[in-house]
């Protein structure tokens, strides 16, 4: 008789393990406290507008990379995808523009135009994109393994001097005024990461792996719960699960909110790591290094809000993202910052009426700044509005006439992730630790807990990365391992 599995949680991880369980002759459930699948990896409408929280740059779109094979076995490729002509735009106050564009030559002549002067620093520049574009880097390391590992030594040596520098130190390398503000900027506004990472995904971008899937992220978790649920998944949303049943030390099963339990032989949970920890197994199984991970984050500022507007105004010919660089620093949230970042959905028809369109703008502020301000419903929502009022005021510059032709506005914050995710801290709810990508890429230590048996955990929690891909992967990896400790040789088919 085949084992059985309960999955808590339906994001990626969760989902995933659900996948490859049931290819490999596992039965699986997976109860998830939301009414519909996805996570995180979410999106909804609003008067006719599609509104996306989730999907920036999905990596894995081209058959010819490692991270594909990820998404195709579990049925979310081939699919409908809309390639951007560039990473991202960066528009000064004066309305110069800077366009990122993948295409490398287009993009050394672009450059070479704006800052005659920063040839070298150019060239420079494209040359570490076409380095990067040699190697599968990111998807030898994930999906090959040791193997992988070892098949991508030969590229170190070159692309060795990449990691060194951040974003801000390899702009400060132009004389041109404007491009020392915009590249800082242009891996999700975080000067201080790795020069590397921007021209790893770049490279990416180069050899079209990088897309949109039409349909948005709730589009792409569903073709995923459509292949779990092929393969004879079942799904139950608007199941929230209080509590993991433990019995001799090994995880037996889970009981449900309204009092009803259900028992398999293995637990996975893709649920938040604290919740899971120390509300569904009642802090029973905390060591020192699981009781600095459930600790309190620094309450640094993150992305923490969105303002979505659904305009009446045609946007296939903008740019798909842009970083706006203000006059002077505004704040906003409670954060002061002197550039917006938006996102523009004008290459995804199905996105908006036709004719019209979705924007994006995404911003910076503290997670105790949204929870205390929860405490006055009214003084919440009254910011929420002061927000979308501030950020519908700095766009007018760009699109002027904008306000007018506004037909739908939401202001989604760090704290509505936390209420329809079920974790703590909103989104940014993975372990309070330094990321580790080499030990959660060989040991995966973070997927068990000391003391329990049967039980693992899938998602960010295994991982501590946001990347889609990653915590995808998660859920093959946990199979694995559940395939070695039941004698069964693993499979994809």
């Amino acid at each position: 008789m085949p084992k059985s599995i309960i999955i808590i949680g339906a994001g990626m991880g969760g989902m995933a393990a659900g996948i490859y369980g049931q290819m490999n002759g596992f039965e699986t459930r997976i109860f998830e406290m939301h009414n519909r699948p996805g996570g995180q990896c979410a999106s909804w409408q609003r008067k006719g507008y599609t509104f996306d929280a989730c999907i920036h740059h999905l990596m894995g779109c081209s058959p010819e990379m490692r991270i594909n094979q990820i998404w195709s076995e579990l049925g979310v490729m081939p699919r409908e995808l809309a390639y951007t002509k560039e990473c991202v735009s960066v528009v000064s106050s004066d309305r110069k523009v800077f366009f990122d564009y993948y295409d490398t030559d287009r993009l050394s002549e672009h450059l070479q135009e704006l800052a005659p002067q920063d040839k070298q620093v150019i060239l420079d520049y494209i040359e570490g994109i076409k380095l990067f574009a040699k190697y599968d880097i990111m998807g030898e390391l994930m999906v090959g393994g040791i193997p992988g590992i070892f098949k991508q030594l030969p590229a170190i040596p070159k692309i060795t001097k990449w990691f060194k520098p951040t974003m801000a130190d390899f702009a400060k390398r132009f004389s041109d005024p404007f491009l020392q503000k915009a590249f800082p900027l242009l891996e999700y506004s975080m000067p201080f990461l790795p020069f590397a990472i921007h021209l790893s995904k770049h490279a990416c971008g180069l050899k079209r792996d990088i897309a949109w899937p039409i349909g948005a992220s709730s589009g792409f978790s569903d073709s995923m719960a459509k292949r779990y649920e092929d393969l004879g998944g079942e799904m139950h949303c608007r199941r929230k699960i209080s509590k993991i049943i433990v019995k001799d030390g090994k995880a037996i099963g889970v009981k449900l909110g309204d009092g009803s339990e259900e028992y398999a032989d293995i637990v996975i949970s893709n649920a938040d790591g604290r919740n899971t920890l120390l509300d569904m197994l009642e802090g029973r199984y905390m060591n020192a290094r699981l009781k600095e991970y459930c600790s309190e984050p620094e309450d640094e500022s993150n992305w923490a809000v969105h303002v979505f507007l659904g305009v009446n105004h045609d946007l296939s010919q903008e740019p798909s993202s842009i970083i706006m660089l203000l006059d002077h620093p505004v704040t906003i949230a409670g954060h002061k910052t002197d550039s917006l970042d938006m996102q523009l959905y004008g290459f995804d028809k199905t996105m908006a009426p036709e004719g019209k369109g979705v924007i994006k703008v995404e911003l910076v502020s503290k997670y105790s700044y949204w929870k205390e301000l929860s405490t006055d419903r009214i003084a919440y929502e009254e910011e929420k509005q002061k927000v979308a009022e501030q950020v519908i005021e700095l766009i007018e510059k760009y699109f002027h006439g904008i306000r007018s032709q506004i037909e739908a506005i939401d202001v989604p914050t760090i704290l509505t992730w936390e209420r329809f995710m079920g974790g703590t801290h909103g989104f940014c709810n993975g372990p309070n630790k330094k990321p580790d990508f080499i030990g959660n890429l060989i040991k995966n230590n973070d997927m068990i807990i000391p003391g329990l048996e049967n039980f693992y955990f899938v998602g960010i929690w295994a991982t501590s990365m946001g990347a889609l891909f990653a915590n995808a992967l998660s859920g093959k990896k946990a199979i694995q391992r559940v395939c070695r400790k039941e004698g069964v040789k693993f499979t994809t088919i």
